[in-house]
């Protein structure tokens, strides 16, 4: 009869929440945040490689770990990343569990199992595993240990520890995280709630894609482990050859990103990432050349400013200035009409008659404003700068409206 008892609920709790949560004191920014890879290399003796990677897609489960069966099938099937497609000819589709077989049966699909849980923590864990600790802090978000890509385990049952509206701010963060690369210069709140360009920077599903590929790009430049094998040709049961593929090494594994400045470089990798998949900048110039003054908060941005700018300059095509023209004579137009001594046009009616007068005078060549006071009477040109000013406000507005 072994000695050893079994451990309280209360000391299986604290093992949890030890394996869980990193201690403030080791969240350095030259440590953390951090994601890190587990080499295939520990499993398998060689992989497979297409020559064209689909893109991988995630599929989750709803009960990934019921038996180690399961555990085992999840955890090699995702370590096999490198074989994308292909990664299903390394399994006996029998002796995977039903809901992996099914997704075997398709074909070679590139896919990568999560488990399903209320937080949505293992389908976005790159996307929060890329935000520093002064973020977390921000939005009240976990001070989680470093993640790892992709998933092979969850033996301390996470879920458990996060906030019942992890997902929620966790879309904050990663947006206030990924926004000066979409609007460099201003800031979020300078937008409307349902602006498309902050509607796309919290949408955690477009950014999965993308955080990804940026994954697969730096452990793509790995070494390989020395396993023996020479890259060649797949040569299947049959005999025939796999098509579009090629068998090597498995590369190592490591850090995918270490500390502050590393992830701040893998979030510009992330941002490039969707730029190719997902056309990003083909979705922010199409959002910035229909933009309408909705989009916008009550708060300044440059984004507002060069949006007005543009605006009211197609707008006003027609500058008011008051210039000397000597010698010439007024030109009336079909639509003129002869008000006693006055000529004018459709904007003269807008004009009191003391105005229009000032309008003529300066057409017929009366420019100086103290020669238009000696003809209107006034003692000196003050009243004349001041009625010059209302009339050009008046055309401004008048000519605005075409």
């Amino acid at each position: 009869m072994s000695d050893e008892r079994e451990p309280t609920a209360a000391e299986m709790l604290a093992w949890r929440r030890d394996s869980v949560f990193l201690p403030e004191a080791e969240a350095s920014p030259e440590e953390f945040p951090y994601l890190r890879n587990i080499s295939a290399g520990f499993v398998f003796a060689g992989v497979v490689r297409p020559l064209e990677p689909a893109s991988p897609e995630y599929v989750t489960l709803s009960t990934p770990h019921t038996s180690d069966r399961e555990f085992l099938a999840v955890a090699q099937w995702n370590m096999l990343w490198e074989a994308a497609q292909f990664r299903r000819r390394f399994f006996d589709v029998d002796d995977l569990p039903e809901s992996m077989a099914k997704v075997a049966d398709l074909g070679d699909v590139n896919v990568m199992f999560v488990p399903r849980t209320p937080m949505r923590y293992f389908e976005y864990a790159p996307l929060f595993h890329l935000l520093s600790k002064r973020v977390l802090d921000m939005f009240g978000l976990p001070l989680l240990r470093g993640g790892q890509w992709p998933f092979v385990a969850d033996d301390a049952g996470i879920d458990d520890f996060l906030p019942p509206d992890f997902e929620f701010r966790l879309a904050r963060a990663w947006a206030w995280t990924v926004w000066p690369h979409l609007m460099p210069g201003s800031k979020m709140k300078g937008f409307s709630a349902d602006d498309p360009i902050r509607l796309l920077a919290h949408n955690l599903d477009f950014w999965v894609p993308a955080v990804t590929a940026a994954i697969q790009g730096r452990l793509r430049e790995f070494p390989e482990v020395d396993k023996g094998k020479t890259p060649g040709p797949v040569t299947l049961e049959d005999g025939s050859v796999l098509a579009g593929a090629v068998a090597g090494n498995p590369r190592t594994g490591g850090p995918v990103w270490f500390g502050e400045d590393d992830a701040h470089d893998a979030v510009v990798e992330t941002v490039l990432a969707a730029d190719q998949a997902g056309h990003l900048r083909g979705i922010l110039d199409a959002v910035r050349s229909h933009r309408v003054e909705d989009d916008f908060s009550s708060h300044w941005s440059y984004a507002r400013e060069d949006f007005e700018r543009k605006l009211y300059g197609k707008r006003r095509k027609v500058t008011v200035r008051f210039v000397e023209l000597t010698d010439t004579i007024p030109v009336q137009g079909p639509e003129s009409e002869v008000l006693g001594n006055l000529v004018t046009n459709d904007f003269l009616t807008l004009l009191d008659a003391r105005n229009q007068q000032i309008v003529v005078l300066l057409n017929s060549g009366v420019t100086k404003k103290t020669e238009i006071a000696d003809v209107l009477g006034y003692a000196n040109h003050s009243p004349v700068s001041k009625r010059l000013a209302q009339i050009r406000r008046a055309a401004e507005s008048y000519f605005d409206e075409y």
